[in-house]
């Protein structure tokens, strides 16, 4: 008979993180109501801030 041996799996979230980046972004960009390239701007910088946040509060955490 086989030993199973349980191997707690790392769930990823990033995705998550970036999605919830993007979406609130660009409802910013939209809230701005100076046209559609806001938009677009706020959906950049809502993923430039995931990065940020993934980068600095998400990894410095595993390595405590």
């Amino acid at each position: 008979m086989e030993h199973h041996q349980e191997e707690k799996e790392e769930v990823n979230f990033n995705a998550l993180y970036y999605l919830v980046g993007l979406l609130s972004g660009l409802f910013t960009g939209a809230i701005i109501d100076k046209g559609f390239t806001w938009i677009f701007v706020g959906g950049v910088l809502g993923l430039l801030t995931t990065v940020l946040f993934l980068q600095v509060f998400v990894r410095g955490r595993e390595e405590h």
